[in-house]
């Protein structure tokens, strides 16, 4: 029997220069179970010049992981050409085509989100979050940078995903944050 693994949050916020990338450390299966309070989902790639978290299957976004840092090898830490190439290959290998992740991937210039049937795609905002409480922490980095709050990105997002895993059952408190 297959039990399905829910839940994440993950935010990003590039600006000014600078990206910033936290993420949650719950993982929950079958919508019941807390399996692991400190799972770590964001990491630092080609040289510690990229960030990159992920929400899903933790098996398919490790092996997302790997196959990423291998074309931002290939193109030489260029994050736009490293995605593309990334989303191409998950929309048409049949054995990547089968996993269940999304990436939230950043350097100082770009915030950008790929998935599986090829999107590869950018915010207008610099503002970017998925799993199960993406849309809370999304909407509070919002409010917060709206409204004229301090610039420190990493409080932004630190605070966002607090609010997330007030509101989110599949979110909890215990964060990883990086920033470039």
């Amino acid at each position: 029997m297959h039990e399905a693994v829910h839940g994440t949050t993950v935010l990003g916020v590039v600006r000014g220069g600078r990206a910033v990338l936290g993420g949650d450390g719950q993982v929950t299966l079958a919508q019941n179970l807390i399996l692991k309070h400190s799972a770590t989902k964001i990491r630092r790639l080609y040289h510690d010049s990229v960030l990159a978290g992920f929400a899903g299957a933790v098996a398919d976004a490790l092996t997302l992981f790997e196959r990423f840092e291998g074309k931002l090898e290939e193109f030489h830490g260029n994050l736009m050409r490293a995605a593309v190439a990334l989303s191409r290959d998950w929309r048409t290998d049949r054995m990547l085509g089968k996993l269940e992740a999304l990436l939230l991937v950043a350097d100082r210039e770009r915030l950008l989100l790929l998935s599986g049937s090829g999107e590869v795609i950018e915010p207008d905002d610099g503002l970017l979050a998925v799993g199960s409480g993406g849309g809370y922490a999304l909407a509070a980095a919002r409010a917060f940078l709206s409204v004229g709050a301090p610039q420190d990105l990493r409080a932004v997002v630190e605070q966002s995903l607090h609010i997330a895993a007030d509101l989110c059952v599949y979110t909890n408190h215990h964060l990883t944050i990086e920033e470039l």
